[in-house]
């Protein structure tokens, strides 16, 4: 029996065709491969490190141990996490396409090399690969910025580029070629991801909430998001430049203020049934509880690394495992609805950040099983992105769309 077709059709008007959707669907829009890399690095980067930061294995790496590990989680994992949000983000704000096909997965393998370098390449060899990744996508994506006459979104290029110019800092110093701190470029590179936290933030929060949530007003008057704004840049700015602590640390309480007033202005309360709105909010609250931890390290009443890791693991890597599938679920079709594996994952992100920053400072001396814990609660949650999102990743969307 001969089916029927899914709508009438007019005599002699041909049937509508779906559109030609070229090349595999890994490489048809930014966030599949750079998220899919991030996530794998993410579950092995941190428990790696963890055994042997304690001893357990060799790390056989071009880099100190201890640098390795924080360039790659900032410069590996936070930025192929960004790179891929910007790839897809301005083709959505701009209308034009951002690199696909060949040109993105060249940028995806530079990313991938540059990881791999690090353990089978001279450190040279490593450092130019690095460097390489950030000045071609910023270039990439100001020609799209431009074409389409995007002037809000081209601030978000100049980020881009002072990450670059942090990564090369940072390389030089270890190469001993400049005297700088490489330490002192990591902090500027995580202070310039914690800006670009503080702007995508202000932005798609509020409206996510707003969106799911009939009758709901905020009222955020601009002068306070730009004050909040700068008052972060400028906190973060005297942490980097090891200012003096009683200047630096009045300007990280005046900004761990701000982000508490902005959060309540968010007003979390009405995500409670909601994990993938939860999730940003609560990871959002440790912006102002890091900001207050690095004020009080700032004054000497408690390690740095306290601060370092709220703002690193609780606000970026929080923030990073909330995008990391909303994001990715609407850009394959699917509803905005996290299931319970994913809801599982964001709270052992959270409890990551309990035990890796809070129970060290109440309790120094259950540091180690703290960490460990940390580790595994980590590596776990990005595990379960990976089982349930690469099948996703790899094929089309489920609507047959392009992207």
């Amino acid at each position: 029996m001969n089916q029927p077709l899914p709508f009438p059709q007019r005599p002699g008007r041909a049937a509508p065709v779906a559109p030609l959707l070229q090349g595999i669907p890994l490489l048809r829009l930014g966030f599949r491969p750079f998220y899919l890399g991030s996530a794998l690095l993410a579950c092995l980067a941190v428990p790696v490190w963890v055994l042997a930061f304690l001893g357990h294995i060799p790390l056989g790496v071009s880099v100190p141990p201890l640098l390795w590990h924080a360039h790659e989680m900032l410069f590996g994992f936070a930025v192929g996490v960004i790179v891929g949000f910007l790839l897809t983000a301005v083709k959505a704000w701009t209308g034009l396409p951002t690199p696909r096909g060949s040109a993105l997965g060249a940028l995806a393998l530079l990313w991938l090399a540059a990881r791999l370098a690090a353990f089978v390449a001279p450190y040279p060899v490593y450092a130019a690969l690095d460097m390489l990744l950030l000045p071609a996508v910023a270039v990439s994506l100001l020609i799209v910025l431009v074409q389409a006459r995007n002037k809000r979104n081209v601030p978000l290029i100049s980020l881009l580029l002072l990450m670059a110019l942090a990564n090369g800092v940072f390389h030089l110093s270890v190469m001993q070629v400049i005297e700088v701190p490489a330490l002192s470029a990591l902090y500027a590179e995580l202070a310039l991801v914690l800006m670009v936290v503080s702007v995508i933030t202000g932005r798609v929060v509020p409206l996510f909430t707003k969106n799911v949530t009939p009758g709901l007003t905020m009222n955020i008057p601009r002068k306070f998001e730009l004050t909040l704004l700068a008052v972060t840049a400028l906190a973060l700015l005297l942490w980097v430049c090891a200012a003096p602590a009683p200047l630096a640390a009045l300007a990280s309480a005046a900004a761990a203020v701000l982000h508490a007033v902005r959060l309540a202005l968010w007003k979390p309360w009405v995500t409670l049934r909601r994990p993938i709105l939860w999730i940003l909010h609560l990871s959002y609250a440790w912006m102002p509880i890091g900001f207050a931890l690095l004020a009080a390290a700032q004054l000497g009443w408690l390690a740095a690394t306290l601060a370092i890791h709220a703002l690193a693991v609780g606000v970026v890597g929080g923030l990073i495992i909330g995008m990391l599938t909303r994001t990715a679920r609407g850009h394959t079709g699917r509803p905005l609805q996290p299931s319970r594996a994913e809801t599982a994952a964001y709270a052992m992100v959270m409890l990551a950040t309990v035990l890796r920053v809070l129970v060290p400072a109440v309790q120094p001396q259950w540091y180690v099983g703290a960490l460990h814990g940390a580790a595994c609660l980590w590596a776990l949650a990005f595990g379960i992105y990976m089982v349930m999102y690469t099948p996703w990743l790899l094929r089309t969307r489920l609507d047959g769309k392009d992207g």
